[in-house]
């Protein structure tokens, strides 16, 4: 299984885990132009997984597997012409998760597309992802789904160790990770992702280097990088509970999220979140509807979707979701979950500071102060000065003017668009608020590593200076 819809998070920087989106409450009351499709089918089912998904054993060609695949995407199919059409604008982006949506053959796919084209229409030029695994397709599949309107593949090779890959219960070896990249390079897609998992078992920072090293070699437009999180009910869950687990300690997984940091960006990526880098152009249009609290459709088992200001999960049993889809489409409502409230404008602010400090490109002051109001600004300030102070913060000026005016110190405080350029943190402290006060943009983001790795306690401080007097006239 690739990197899905709620990709698994850090486990000692960001427990705080982001299943939801950012920034304008203008944006989640505009209509979707994303959809996300859930494909369930694994070979078999890692041993770190808590995804709802559903292993159909090696040979997924076997009559009774295409039936269940047809069956289900009958079902998604049925979702998607039951769902209404909340904006006339076309998708925008597409994406296929899992699972392992590379099992599913390419009529299949086609169908699913036929019927959100049908439903929502797609725009030319819009990003249409797959997530891949090696040994699960060739280079005539991929150029089936390429003919079909596919422009990016993420294949989840996650180590490239053999010895790792058989202790996580990955269905593919090495040399089907080799192949799998000749494959991906040879079809001309636009863009292709990697994805690797820090914080296996056994996993060494020399390991890490060697799979860091060998994903810059493969040539991906775009690598994510995770640090493994246990998740209860798993196998690893089990295993490595108590005392003398081989999973690696804190020291050694902050050395390898710094070690992942150095090499992806010496190698020309952006690290533009904290667990992606990209190459210029190359960030996941998708995955950023979730990080800028865009709206978007979800479709099949366990799918979240954001439309209306709601969230709603579906559910992750195959006949319960079989269950609900039949309600769904009877009902004839055409909008999930249209009885559940609306998220709250607090439940919004601390979504937007949250994962806008995910991003390199931070968080917005003056658009938070414009939305929520100047006392909730004015509360998060003192708190980031501290972090300025302590060189977990930086402050993104929006102009030339700034960048002029920062000079050539070299103190932590204020990054510079194209290029850093750091001076005194009270000096940058002193601009951030010059800014606000004459109604420029301006935005604070973590530094990187420092700030990426302390993530959860800089965003838990924020939070505790937003008490309940603050955020009720934030509301």
């Amino acid at each position: 299984m690739a990197c899905s819809q709620t990709a698994s998070g850090f486990r000692c920087f960001t427990a705080l885990r982001s299943r939801r989106g950012l920034t304008s409450v203008a944006r989640a009351a505009a209509g979707p132009t994303a959809a996300y499709v859930h494909l369930p089918f694994c070979k078999r089912k890692c041993f770190y997984c808590d995804f709802p998904v559903e292993a159909v054993g090696l040979n997924t060609e076997k009559p009774r597997t295409q039936d269940r695949m047809q069956a289900y995407v009958d079902l998604v199919c049925a979702e998607v012409k039951a769902t209404r059409s909340l904006t006339d604008a076309p998708l925008t982006t597409v994406s296929f998760g899992g699972g392992t949506p590379s099992l599913v053959p390419p009529q299949l796919l086609e169908s699913i597309l036929s019927a959100l084209q049908q439903q929502f229409g797609i725009a030319a030029g819009a990003e249409v992802s797959i997530e891949a695994d090696p040994g699960t397709f060739d280079l005539q599949r991929l150029l089936q789904y390429k003919a079909l309107g596919v422009t990016r593949v993420s294949m989840g090779v996650q180590s490239f160790q053999e010895d790792l890959l058989k202790a996580c219960g990955r269905s593919h070896s090495l040399a089907d990770v080799y192949a799998a990249i000749e494959a991906v390079t040879a079809t001309g897609l636009p863009s292709w992702s990697l994805d690797l998992i820090s914080g296996l078992p056994g996993l060494s920072l020399q390991g890490w280097q060697h799979s860091l090293q060998q994903a810059v070699a493969a040539g991906p437009d775009h690598i994510s990088v995770y640090d493994l999180q246990v998740e209860e009910g798993t196998p690893f869950a089990r295993w490595f509970s108590g005392e003398g687990s081989p999973l690696p300690k804190e020291p050694e997984a902050v050395a390898m999220f710094e070690a992942a940091s150095a090499t992806l960006t010496a190698a020309g990526y952006e690290h533009y979140e904290i667990s992606n880098y990209a190459k210029p152009g190359h960030r996941s249009k998708h995955n950023q509807v979730y990080w800028q609290c865009q709206p978007y459709y979800a479709f099949g088992l366990g799918a979240a979707s954001y439309t209306r200001g709601r969230r709603f999960s579906r559910p992750r049993g195959m006949q319960e979701y079989e269950a609900w889809v039949k309600r769904f489409v009877q009902g004839g409502a055409g909008c999930p979950a249209a009885e559940l409230p609306v998220e709250s404008k607090e439940e919004q602010l601390l979504d937007v500071i949250m994962l806008s400090l995910r991003l390199s490109d931070g968080l917005a002051l003056q658009q938070l102060q414009q939305q929520y109001g100047q006392e909730t600004v004015a509360a998060l300030l003192p708190t980031i000065q501290g972090f300025l102070q302590q060189g977990l913060m930086q402050v993104l000026p929006c102009d030339a003017e700034d960048v002029q005016q920062a000079g050539d110190a070299i103190v932590p405080g204020l990054s510079g668009s194209s290029g850093t350029v750091e001076v005194d943190a009270d000096a940058a402290y002193m601009q951030l608020c010059d800014r606000l006060q004459r109604g420029k943009d301006v935005s604070v983001r973590l530094t990187d590593p420092a700030g990426f790795l302390l993530s959860n306690d800089v965003i838990s401080e924020l939070f505790a200076q937003l008490d309940s007097r603050t955020l009720s006239k934030a509301v």
